[in-house]
């Protein structure tokens, strides 16, 4: 059966000589995995390897097999085009570090649209941009509203945030009761929207201490996650 959808590219592998396995987040079915077959070889057509770059966006057609866990494509186009994101040094090292991120808590084969939407928006805005220091950050803290677990901000004046059950509270409760600078950014990051960030100025190390927690927040939420690999290269670029 021939199914059209939008797809958003999280990892590939390769696969024997000449073959991609390349793990998509589609609209039409959430998180799909596609053998692409001799596209390592082909020079020309809808094949290309060129368009399963991280995070790219795309329209394919796919040949759907019930039961099989690895679909094949029919064809293959650019849903977006990007101008920069792979070719700015900065933006494809927060490319490589979100795929890694994306590839791991996206594991649900089903339809989750306004989870795409949220990051084929963001994505472009990304590609467009001259300042986007911070886009990471605010790009992972907006993720736990469609994961589940977004801080709930109806105290967001106490004077503590615990890591462990995502609330704001007025006394410390434990190791994962976070103040200071950390709370100070969580605070200031909750609830703008992207084109906001340029407001927010930090430096190298304050940016690296408040990835770090919200990386221990993504292991206390979700059982299964774990520091991505690219995290030290990314914060060496980052410096």
């Amino acid at each position: 059966m021939l199914i059209k959808t939008k797809a958003i590219v999280l990892s590939k592998v390769k696969y024997r000589d000449n073959d991609l396995i390349v793990r998509c987040f589609t609209v039409h079915r959430g998180v799909v995995s596609y053998l692409l077959r001799g596209v390592m070889t082909s020079k020309k057509g809808n094949s290309k390897v060129a368009y399963f770059q991280l995070l790219s966006q795309l329209q394919i057609e796919e040949n759907y097999r019930e039961n099989q866990s690895l679909q094949s494509i029919k064809n293959v186009r650019l849903d977006y085009n990007y101008t920069s994101l792979h070719t700015n040094v900065f933006k494809s090292s927060i490319v490589m570090f979100l795929a890694e991120v994306l590839a791991s808590v996206l594991r649900e084969e089903e339809k989750n649209l306004q989870l795409y939407n949220y990051i084929e928006t963001t994505f472009r805005w990304l590609d467009v941009k001259e300042e986007f220091s911070n886009f990471h950050l605010l790009f992972l803290l907006n993720l736990t509203k469609h994961l589940g677990f977004y801080p709930d901000t109806s105290e967001i004046n106490q004077m503590y945030f615990n890591l462990n059950n995502g609330l704001f509270e007025p006394k410390k409760e434990n190791v994962y009761s976070v103040s200071g600078n950390n709370l100070t950014v969580l605070k200031q990051l909750l609830g703008i929207n992207f084109d906001e960030l340029d407001n927010i100025k930090l430096n190298s190390n304050q940016r690296q201490s408040f990835l770090t927690m919200l990386l221990l927040y993504f292991e206390l939420h979700l059982g299964s996650f774990k520091k991505p690999k690219s995290l030290q290269i990314f914060n060496q670029v980052f410096k």
